[in-house]
C-alpha cells in the first residue's frame, strides 16, 4: 500500500513539473500577440519608496530594454518635458484611467507604467536591491497586455584572489567601494533587463511573433544578477 501512496506522489510532483513547463508566453500574456503593440511610451515612475530621487534615475533606465525587446520607445527626454507640461509626471493619474489621449497626441500603441517599491543599498553585504512592478497598458483599450513584478538583488561584491583574514577584509574593502560607485541607474538597468526577460519581442525583435511557445515566467521573481 505504501509503495502505491509513494507512486502516486511521483506521479502527481511528475505531472505538476509537467505543467509547470507549459506555461507559455503565448497563454501567459495573449493579449500582446493579439494587440502587437509597436510604439510604447514611458510613463514617469510610481516612486513609493522614501528615495525622492529614484523616480527621475529609474525613469531613464527603461528605454534601452524595452528598445532591445524589438519596440519602438519614445525618447525619455522628450516625453518627459511633455507629461510634465500636460500635468502627467504623476503617472499615478493614469494607472487606471483612459490613455487614449497617449494615442492620440504620440501616436502610442502602450503605455509602460512602473512602481518602485523598495530600493535599498547595502554596504556590508555588497548589493543593491530593488523591487519594481511593471504594468504594459494598451492605449486602444485600457487592458493590460504584460505584467510582471521583481525584486532584484544586484552583486556588486568582489573578489580580488587574496588568501586568509587579510584577503578577505580586502575584499570586504573593496565591495563596499564598488557597491558605492555602482550607478544607481545601472542596477535599476540590470533589474528591468532581468524581469522583462519574458516579454514577448517587438516588431524589431529577431524573435517576433515566432516567441509565442517560449516559456514564460513566474508573475513575481526574485533574483541576483551580477
Amino acid at each position: 500500500m505504501k509503495k502505491y501512496i509513494i507512486l502516486g506522489l511521483v506521479a502527481l510532483l511528475m505531472s505538476s513539473c509537467a505543467q509547470q513547463t507549459l506555461v507559455t508566453r503565448e497563454s501567459q500574456y495573449p493579449l500582446m500577440y493579439q494587440e502587437r503593440p509597436l510604439a510604447i511610451a514611458i510613463m514617469p515612475p510610481i516612486n513609493q519608496t522614501n528615495h525622492v530621487e529614484a523616480k527621475d534615475f529609474f525613469y531613464t533606465t527603461l528605454y534601452a530594454p524595452l528598445c532591445e525587446k524589438g519596440y519602438y520607445v519614445y525618447s525619455p527626454m522628450m516625453t518627459m518635458e511633455m507629461f510634465q507640461t500636460e500635468s502627467a509626471y504623476d503617472a499615478e493619474r493614469f494607472l487606471e484611467a483612459d490613455l487614449s489621449q497617449f494615442r492620440n497626441v504620440l501616436g502610442a500603441d502602450a503605455a509602460m507604467f512602473t512602481i518602485i517599491k523598495s530600493w535599498q543599498r547595502s554596504q556590508i553585504g555588497s548589493s543593491l536591491k530593488a523591487g519594481v512592478e511593471y504594468i504594459l497598458r494598451s492605449t486602444k483599450t485600457g487592458q493590460t497586455l504584460y505584467h510582471r513584478e521583481g525584486l532584484i538583488t544586484v552583486d556588486t561584491s568582489i573578489n580580488t584572489g587574496g588568501g586568509g583574514w587579510i584577503g578577505a577584509l580586502a575584499d570586504l574593502a573593496a565591495s563596499a567601494i564598488n557597491t558605492a560607485a555602482t550607478d544607481k541607474v545601472v542596477a535599476g538597468r540590470k533589474c528591468t533587463v532581468f524581469v522583462l526577460s519574458d516579454m514577448p519581442e517587438g516588431k524589431y525583435g529577431p524573435h517576433y511573433d515566432k516567441d509565442q511557445k517560449f516559456s514564460a515566467g513566474k508573475s513575481y521573481v526574485t533574483a541576483t544578477v551580477r
